[in-house]
């Protein structure tokens, strides 16, 4: 069943509750500049925040330029990385980027995605995170839990992650750009989450567009009026 797209109104409450909620979002992993936010984020696919911050609050302290990663060599920086899921892969592509960034960028994190996307380990998703996160772009990156949300609540339906995307940020008001990923991946991570959404819970369950909602304790229409 296809949900139909939430309207401009909806919208703009859905993130009128979510900001209330979070003032402040920030992303999960943990970093105190752009290169250890690259580094965390390409660490970070099919592995969840906590353990990429297990591992990175080791390595940091230790290597926190693309020079003293690189100076770590792959063996070394593997010693630091391996509880993490596809580590040996990972390994190879952040002292690659290393090398590239050294070279190329004169150590710095490049703020544009062609730059970004052509580093090992980085695509689309990657990109938009740390273009979103370390330098304020309108940018949206969809991981699972946001195509998820998307399609799930009318925010954005998509076949895909680019779909997906593109519909987002077509849709959502300029005012929560800035911040709407940390917004839509929290929500979705700690409430909207898959097999057992927390309607019932949910602060935007009456603008949410799933047909399903009221099986998980959605408050039916009359005892939860939208407001805003």
């Amino acid at each position: 069943m296809t949900v139909k797209n939430m309207t401009k109104k909806q919208i703009q409450i859905f993130f009128e509750r979510l900001r209330e909620q979070r003032p402040n979002p920030k992303t999960e992993l943990n970093y105190s500049n752009p290169f250890e936010l690259l580094v965390a984020v390409t660490l970070s696919a099919q592995a969840t925040d906590v353990s990429v911050n297990k591992a990175t609050d080791k390595l940091f302290p230790v290597a926190n330029t693309p020079e003293q990663i690189y100076a770590l060599g792959l063996d070394g920086l593997k010693q630091y990385i391996k509880t993490i899921g596809l580590y040996n892969a990972k390994a190879e592509n952040v002292i690659k980027a290393c090398k590239i960034l050294i070279e190329k960028h004169n150590s710095q994190v490049p703020d544009n995605r062609a730059d970004l996307e052509a580093l090992p380990g980085v695509g689309r998703k990657t990109a938009n995170v740390v273009l979103n996160t370390a330098f304020g772009q309108p940018t949206m990156a969809v991981d699972t839990h946001i195509f998820r949300l998307g399609n799930r609540t009318g925010l954005a339906v998509g076949k895909n992650v680019l779909e997906v995307e593109h519909r987002l940020i077509k849709v959502i008001p300029k005012e929560f750009i800035i911040d709407s990923h940390h917004w839509l991946i929290l929500h979705g991570r700690y409430c909207c989450i898959a097999r057992k959404p927390k309607c019932n819970e949910c602060i935007v369950s009456d603008v949410c567009n799933w047909p399903d909602k009221y099986e998980f304790g959605a408050a039916r229409e009359g005892q939860n009026k939208i407001s805003g």
